[in-house]
């Protein structure tokens, strides 16, 4: 699947969903055009992230804040512009899941 058709599969919508609220505090990793899905689930208002240049507006419109930087966190949601930005993408998510604040209680 392309980023474009997973963000109007309803499968994709609530597998995805599933990682968020008080109850879940998973942590969550998208990059490139990924946050696509994120805006599609209305899970970026409020939020600071980044992702490929290209769906930014989208991405404003669903009431994320955007910055052009190689990763972003933002209360367990790591996002990345795309993959020249690997390295640092995959650093942080890591970093992420060691804090050890993502786990169910």
């Amino acid at each position: 699947f392309n980023p474009d058709s997973l963000r109007q599969d309803k499968d994709a919508k609530a597998f995805i969903d599933g990682f968020f609220g008080a109850e879940k505090n998973k942590p969550v990793a998208a990059i490139c055009h990924a946050p696509w899905l994120l805006a599609e689930i209305n899970k970026l208002r409020d939020r600071t992230i980044t992702s490929f240049p290209s769906i930014k507006s989208d991405l404003i419109n669903a009431g994320a804040n955007w910055v052009d930087q190689e990763v972003c966190v933002d209360q367990g949601l790591v996002t990345s512009r795309s993959p020249a930005d690997l390295e640092a993408f995959n650093a942080k998510f890591i970093e992420e899941i060691l804090e050890g604040k993502h786990q169910a209680h």
